[in-house]
């Protein structure tokens, strides 16, 4: 690999706020100066996601109802049945 052309490769701590969860592991990504104490007591650079896999309902089981009559009704009047010239 050519030196000084790839980010910085080390460690960040993901943390999911709604479920409050959160997990170490090696990432390029950047943390925007906030950073955390580890249960090792190490500081790591600290990102907030919104889904994780604590909480995204693949993965806990629990699916949210959708109105998908509505959803439906809403794209034929957008782009189907009603309009002229529609297929």
């Amino acid at each position: 690999m050519k030196p000084g052309i790839h980010p910085a490769y080390r460690h960040v701590v993901f943390r999911d706020k709604a479920a409050d969860f959160a997990f170490l592991t090696r990432s390029t990504a950047v943390g925007g100066g906030r950073t955390v104490v580890w249960e090792d007591g190490d500081t790591y650079p600290v990102i907030d996601v919104e889904i994780s896999s604590a909480s995204h309902p693949f993965y806990t089981g629990t699916a949210r109802v959708m109105d998908t009559a509505g959803r439906v009704e809403r794209f034929e009047r957008r782009y189907g049945r009603g309009r002229p010239g529609a297929r």
